[in-house]
C-alpha cells in the first residue's frame, strides 16, 4: 500500500496542486491529511494566494482517496466546504504489517502520546516542522511538515510510505529530505 501524507494547507492552494502534481508521479493508493485546511489561522500572518474556495474544490475532485484528520484550526464551517470527512480529531490506518495513527499534533504528539502500542506510527502534522525519528517508547513519530507555511527553515514537504519504507520529501521536486525503513 502506497500512503502520501501531508499537512496544514492553511488555504493555499497552489501548494495543493504541487502535491497533486507529486501524486500523479508517485500513485498513492491514499492520501492522508492531518488537518488546517482552508483557515491560515491566528497565529499565522495571511498566505500568499490564499484562497480557501480554492483549496476546497482542487480537494474535493480527490475526495475518494482522501482520508482527513482535524487540525486546531479546522471547524465545522469548514466542513460544509469539502466532500470529505475531516473533523474527527483521529484516525488509523493499518496495513498487512503496520499501524498508522493519524492526528493533527496539537492534541497527541511526541510529548503527548495517543494510547498505542509499541511499533506504531504516530503521524501528525501541527508544528510545520519535518520529523522522522524512533521515540523511546518505540513508536515512530511521523511528521512529513506542511506544505504550505513551512518552519525553521525547511522547505514544503510532504511524507510518503511504500514498500516499508517512510520518507519525507520536498514538495517541489520530490526530493527525498529524510527515510526510515520499517523492519
Amino acid at each position: 500500500m502506497k500512503l502520501l501524507f501531508f499537512s496544514d494547507i492553511h488555504g493555499v492552494p497552489e501548494r495543493v496542486e504541487r502535491l497533486l502534481e507529486q501524486a500523479t508521479l508517485l500513485q498513492p493508493d491514499r492520501m492522508i491529511l492531518l488537518g488546517d485546511v482552508l483557515y491560515h489561522g491566528p497565529r499565522n500572518g495571511i498566505p500568499e494566494q490564499y484562497d480557501p474556495v480554492g483549496v476546497a474544490t482542487l480537494l474535493n475532485a480527490h475526495k475518494e482517496r482522501l482520508l482527513a484528520v482535524r487540525g486546531n484550526c479546522d471547524s465545522e464551517v469548514d466542513q460544509m466546504m469539502l466532500n470529505f470527512p475531516m473533523l474527527a480529531p483521529f484516525s488509523e490506518v493499518l496495513t498487512e504489517t503496520q499501524r498508522f495513527f493519524l492526528t493533527h499534533g496539537h492534541l497527541w504528539n511526541a510529548a503527548q502520546l495517543p494510547p498505542v502500542s509499541a511499533g506504531t506510527i504516530l503521524v501528525h502534522g501541527h508544528t510545520h516542522i519535518p520529523e522522522l525519528r524512533v521515540l523511546p517508547e518505540k513508536i515512530v513519530l511521523f511528521n512529513p511538515g506542511s506544505i504550505s507555511l513551512p518552519k525553521k527553515g525547511f522547505p514544503p514537504s510532504f511524507g510518503f510510505f511504500d514498500g516499508g519504507v517512510l520518507t519525507i520529501r520536498r514538495l517541489e521536486d520530490g526530493e527525498t529530505l529524510m527515510a526510515y525503513g520499517i523492519a
